[in-house]
């Protein structure tokens, strides 16, 4: 490791400096445990949810902020954390429900209406905060959705 001393950088070579640290430190990839190959390619299917239930999936299909993690609830309930490119698939109850991200102050959330046998897709980002990366959330078509769950994978 070598240290620079603050008199021998200019102020566009700092501005560099601070540059590409950021790009080293936000380059690095988080990792959540993952659910094995066959799970995740039943779950690509898009098959209907049981009698009464609505299918939900969740995904983060970019790598920007590939070193954070951010946790998903429904309803409160820890789902798991996004990754680049991770999916969650559960089954829900038809109905509302509120689906969280953490975010810099707090969490983001969305109210979802389920019907019965139907499936539904959250797209979760990171988004660039004052302090730490913040996260969102936002409810797409199935066409969007199906896109960006077949890129991505299944965590456990």
């Amino acid at each position: 490791m070598f240290l620079l001393k603050p008199s021998s950088l200019g102020a566009g070579n700092s501005v560099v400096v601070l540059l590409a640290l950021f790009l080293l430190l936000a380059t690095g990839c988080a990792s959540v445990p993952m659910a094995n190959l066959e799970e995740d390619a039943s779950r690509k299917e898009f098959s209907a949810p049981e009698e009464g239930k609505a299918g939900l999936y969740i995904y983060r299909n970019s790598h920007f902020g590939a070193a954070v993690k951010k946790n998903i609830y429904v309803n409160q309930k820890f789902i798991g954390q996004t990754a680049p490119m991770v999916y969650h698939y559960i089954e829900l109850d038809a109905g509302e429900h509120i689906v969280s991200t953490e975010s810099e102050f707090g969490n983001n959330d969305i109210l979802l209406k389920a019907d019965s046998g139907v499936n539904y897709f959250v797209k979760t980002f990171i988004k660039m905060g004052l302090i730490v990366a913040g996260a969102d959330l936002k409810q797409v078509d199935e066409e969007e959705g199906k896109r960006g769950v077949l890129a991505s994978n299944l965590a456990r």
